[in-house]
């Protein structure tokens, strides 16, 4: 393959001008490194703004160090321990993170409209005891607590840290004994604090993904892979400016997306970022835009399409902004067209994996004109498309994309055989989406070897949504696929063959809703006499698009 076009890295002509073709990680062994750096270089700068409140760097390090110490000291936690991390977009989020990060802790983010089902599963694979949780999500792990080897319960609301007064749900009474995080961070100030010695090689997060069988893994990503991105992503961007950067984040943090590109990224070049904790509410969405004035957005398909749909946006000044990317899902041309009538430029597209924490491509941020596709494979990245028998294919010809490189999940939590499956033998990760590439090296994503549905960037897998519906009385058999969606790029469609003529539509919904997360429920339901299936008896999906 030494020959190849892929092997050449062709794409490397098409780079901005600085561009490196390699990364340097040698400066930085870990995310602790990183934020201290960060701290002394920007230490009353915001570090990040919420309901019209700031932490500085300097307070998220005293806070954070706080509550490491808690965890160390209170809770036990050390180098390597899991520690659980479910909530949307808050400060304490923020401070909760680099807590478990500064003590030496694994963070395994939790999705916070996770049903009990799903966060059992979520809890119990990843062996953790201590969860950082959102008191409105505190109802969802009551349900489960006692089936999972949790012990140990932080909770915080909207007005932790911020002292405005903020309306927070209430703790579910159910659970025993919760911590209150301010309280935490109370004890921890006069704890003693030790940060231990980290390096590229130990995990830093356990970023659970969908798998064909419907449950989850966990990606296991390390301190390397992390810096290794941030630098990859920093490398096509001739346009950011240390310490001036107002960042929207409306992606939520526990999504490796605003992880890195958003949060870690940011925090390493002096950025601020205002936390949206609702981007479902475009109205209160757009007001914060207006009040904060970003430089930089981050968002999905959907969401872009929902601010160029909400009352009062297109009044707002774009002159500050220097670029929106997009990552999650496709981004349309007819949105990226309608964002560049308003702001002047198109949405930078890119593409990315949990396993890859995330960014295997990007368009270069000073591109002006309109790209179609996920853009370039960014610096110290190698990718390969191959056919089904692992050689590779033509430029210009459909093949599955596999990646290589530092940014490379250390593999699937516990899982060898999982991880092993999806690894090449000579060490590509194997992606599932099929991809072509032209002879500048731009690429595009034409199809998914997987039956994965995407909705509003959150992966759906049809086995996990077919697997409780075969538990439902009524309903002799189903298959799920995803179809077409304005909102949400694609929606969840299922077709059911009843053994009960008096089940509706309704009734599979309502069934699914307490059972999966929200956007997992099933927009469309079409009743079938049967389902197309194989010689074998296999279920044919393709027949059904």
């Amino acid at each position: 393959m030494s020959d190849s076009p892929y092997a050449r890295r062709i794409w490397q002509q098409s780079y901005p001008p600085d561009a490196p073709h390699e990364i340097d990680m040698s400066g930085c062994n870990s995310l602790n490194q990183l934020f201290r750096e960060a701290v002394d270089k920007f230490g009353e700068r915001a570090a990040f703004s919420s309901f019209g409140a700031a932490l500085t760097f300097n307070e998220v390090d005293r806070l954070s160090r706080d509550f490491g110490a808690w965890l160390q000291q209170r809770v036990g936690i050390g180098k390597g321990d899991r520690v659980a991390m479910m909530a949307p977009n808050t400060f304490g989020f923020a401070v909760g993170m680099f807590g478990i990060i500064r003590a030496g802790g694994i963070q395994v983010n939790v999705n916070p409209m996770y049903s009990p089902r799903e966060l059992r599963h979520q809890l119990q694979d990843a062996d953790v005891d201590t969860i950082v949780i959102f008191s409105g999500s505190t109802p969802t792990l009551a349900e489960v607590v006692a089936d999972t080897p949790i012990e140990n319960v932080v909770v915080f609301g909207l007005d932790d840290l911020i002292e405005r007064g903020l309306p927070s749900p209430p703790v579910d009474a159910r659970l025993r004994r919760p911590v209150a995080f301010t309280d935490a961070l109370a004890e921890g100030a006069d704890l003693e604090f030790s940060e231990p010695d980290m390096n590229h090689d130990d995990l830093v997060f356990l970023q659970y993904t969908g798998g064909t069988t419907g449950l989850s893994k966990g990606a296991m990503l390390t301190h390397g892979n992390l810096i290794a991105n941030m630098l990859q992503f920093e490398a096509m961007d001739d346009v950011v400016e240390d310490g001036k950067e107002i960042v929207l984040t409306a992606i939520p943090m526990y999504h490796i997306y605003a992880l890195t590109v958003n949060t870690l990224s940011f925090i390493k070049r002096g950025g601020t970022n205002v936390l949206v904790t609702d981007p479902r509410n475009m109205e209160t969405f757009v007001k914060t835009w207006a009040a904060a004035n970003p430089t930089v957005t981050t968002g999905v398909n959907t969401l872009y399409n929902g601010l160029l749909h909400t009352p009062g946006f297109s009044d707002l000044d774009f002159s500050a902004l220097k670029f929106a990317s997009g990552g999650g899902a496709p981004v349309q041309k007819a949105v990226s067209d309608k964002w560049h009538a308003l702001t002047g430029d198109y949405i930078k597209e890119g593409y990315g994996l949990s396993e890859t924490s995330p960014v295997v491509t990007a368009t270069p941020l000073s591109e002006k004109n309109y790209r179609a596709g996920i853009g370039l494979p960014v610096p110290g990245t190698e990718v390969s498309l191959r056919n089904d028998d692992g050689a590779e294919v033509p430029l210009g010809e459909p093949g599955e994309l596999c990646v290589r490189g530092p940014q490379v999940m250390a593999g699937y939590w516990r899982q060898p055989e999982a991880t092993a499956e999806a690894m090449t033998e000579d060490g590509f990760l194997k992606t599932g989406d099929i991809a072509v590439m032209d002879e500048q090296g731009y690429m595009q994503i034409v199809d998914r070897k997987k039956d994965m549905i995407l909705v509003s960037g959150f992966n759906v897998f049809p086995n996990e949504i077919e697997a409780e519906l075969a538990a439902m009385p009524g309903v002799l058999e189903c298959a799920c696929i995803g179809v077409p969606d304005d909102k949400t790029g694609e929606a969840v469609k299922v077709f059911a063959v009843r053994s009960d003529t008096a089940v509706e539509a309704g009734d599979v919904r309502a069934w699914c809703r307490e059972r999966l997360a929200g956007y997992k429920v099933p927009r469309h339901v079409e009743f079938l006499d049967e389902l197309p299936k194989s010689a074998v008896g296999k279920i044919l999906r393709r027949e059904l698009r």
